[in-house]
């Protein structure tokens, strides 16, 4: 079966040789590439300050977790 529609295919494909048009001009969807990034980074530059906000505190350690923090190498403030 694979076999007849892959001759099927190949046999209207050698019989209708049409060309397709793009809508628009391949320049117009460069510039809208662009602006949609320009867009992605106005808006990431946007938030730029929002982790600058508060001051950093110290995270106490918890014995129970199941997942410790192990990133204050035995630093933190013990509960």
């Amino acid at each position: 079966m694979l076999t007849q529609l892959s001759s099927a295919v190949l046999a209207a494909s050698e019989t209708a040789e049409h060309h397709v048009s793009i809508p628009m001009d391949p320049i117009m969807y460069g510039a809208i590439i662009m602006g949609v990034f320009l867009v992605l980074m106005f808006a990431t530059i946007s938030f730029q300050s929002v982790g600058q906000r508060h001051d950093a505190t110290p995270e106490h350690v918890d014995p129970q977790r199941q997942f410790p923090n192990k990133h204050d190498h035995g630093q933190g403030i013990e509960g």
